[in-house]
């Protein structure tokens, strides 16, 4: 879909050098960066489902993998990055349409 608007840009990418954290979607030249979470890993209010078993592996996975997607956005939005982040499974025209208004400058809905 962001292909078909027109928009260029590099998968599973590093934004930033030196920062050891790959984003979705990059767009380098305009310093737009997307995230698709997954509902499971990034606990996603609506979907995420705990685990059973392993509790106590499980929730501390879960709680470095949240305190890590906000430290990483803190430290894009601090060098200047727009960040987008979609759940996985949000509508891929919806999230499509924020990121090209994003990535043609205009503040994304």
């Amino acid at each position: 879909m962001l292909h078909k608007e027109g928009l260029r840009y590099r998968v599973n990418a590093r934004p930033i050098e030196g920062l050891r954290r790959s984003a979705d979607v990059v767009f380098l030249k305009q310093k737009v960066v997307v995230f698709v979470d997954g509902c499971f890993w990034h606990v996603c209010p609506e979907h995420h489902r705990p685990a059973t078993r392993n509790t106590g592996f499980w929730n501390k996975k879960f709680e470095s993998n949240q305190r890590r997607d906000i430290e990483t956005t803190r430290l894009l939005e601090e060098a200047s990055w727009t960040v987008i982040r979609a759940w996985e499974h949000e509508a891929p025209e919806d999230v499509a349409r924020r990121v090209a208004t994003a990535v043609r400058g205009s503040t994304p809905g």
